[in-house]
């Protein structure tokens, strides 16, 4: 095994040096404002096409079954999508028949504590050392019509991937803090 093949392999589960760190919260912020201005079909290039990008459903617990909190895969979720989905989402908005979104809600997002560590591939299989893992908390504001106003608070856990015009998420896993939506829909994408 060469070297710089070791040196690679070396950085698993490391924490990002602190230009690539930069890049990845310059990207989160990128995608957050193309988010807020509804600018989804440029979104969508942001997004690997083997995306995995999931919200499961919470539920309250008692402490010694906090492990139970968060349903498990194939269980019920907010979002279960691939990139396909997510595009179809996307179509049916621009063709004027999404009625809960027109007209469309107003959106912010705010990204925080980002913290960049090189993807481990024992713990995410099927992606390598070069491949990032990526933790953020968020809030996002929605208004729409006149007076409904959301805010949905969480955190999410992201795969990305760098390409040759920058990242692309490639798995993204979204956790609300909330179990109970109080929002009539949940037509926003985080």
């Amino acid at each position: 095994m060469s070297t710089a093949t070791e040196q690679i392999r070396s950085r698993a589960g490391v924490r990002a040096d602190r230009d690539t760190h930069f890049e990845v919260e310059q990207f989160y912020y990128e995608e957050a404002g193309l988010l807020d201005a509804g600018r989804y079909a440029d979104w969508l290039d942001l997004l690997a096409d083997d995306l995995d990008y999931w919200m499961p459903t919470r539920t309250n617990r008692l402490r010694r079954q906090q492990a139970l909190s968060v349903a498990a895969r194939g269980e019920a979720a907010f979002y279960d999508e691939s990139k396909e989905s997510l595009a179809w989402r996307i179509r049916r908005f621009d063709s004027g028949m999404a009625w809960a979104e027109d007209p469309p809600s107003r959106t912010r997002h705010l990204v925080t504590n980002v913290m960049v560590r090189y993807a481990d591939p024992a713990e995410h299989p099927g992606f390598t050392e070069d491949d990032l893992f990526v933790r953020s908390a968020f809030l996002v504001y929605r208004n729409r019509l006149e007076r409904e106003e959301n805010v949905f608070a969480g955190s999410r856990a992201d795969v990305l991937r760098r390409t040759g015009d920058g990242f692309q998420v490639a798995r993204r896993t979204i956790l609300l803090d909330q179990n109970i939506l109080l929002a009539k829909n949940i037509s926003t994408f985080f």
